[in-house]
């Protein structure tokens, strides 16, 4: 059974801080590339950032770029996303995804919240 479990979410004031995970179970994950997307209230799903699977290359949307950096430890099985100098834009619901070839992988989310 695939599993991708979110945490770190929560409140946090503009210009801190946080740290999500992404545990996974159920698949190979060394061999699948992971993203971590977000979805805002009213709009679309959008992509944040990702990482490949063996050398870990890594890509990041502009609006994120310099703030946040996503990495993985394969021993762990797990992916994280660091997310610095918060902003209020940065508050969505971030998903976590896994892909390989044709198979994709969500998890169910985690909130975050960016507010004073």
């Amino acid at each position: 059974q695939v599993q991708l479990v979110e945490s770190g979410g929560g409140l946090v004031q503009p210009g801190g801080s946080l740290r999500l995970s992404c545990a996974a179970s159920g698949f190979p994950f060394s061999n699948y590339g992971m993203s971590w997307y977000r979805q805002a209230p009213g709009k679309e799903r959008e992509l944040v950032a990702g990482i490949t699977n063996i050398i870990g290359s890594t890509n990041y949307a502009d609006s994120v770029k310099g703030r946040f950096t996503i990495s993985r430890d394969n021993a762990k099985n797990t992916v994280y996303l660091q997310m610095n100098s918060l902003k209020p834009d940065d508050t969505a619901v971030y998903y976590c995804n896994a892909h390989r070839g044709g198979k994709v992988y969500w998890g169910q989310g985690t909130q975050v919240t960016v507010s004073s």
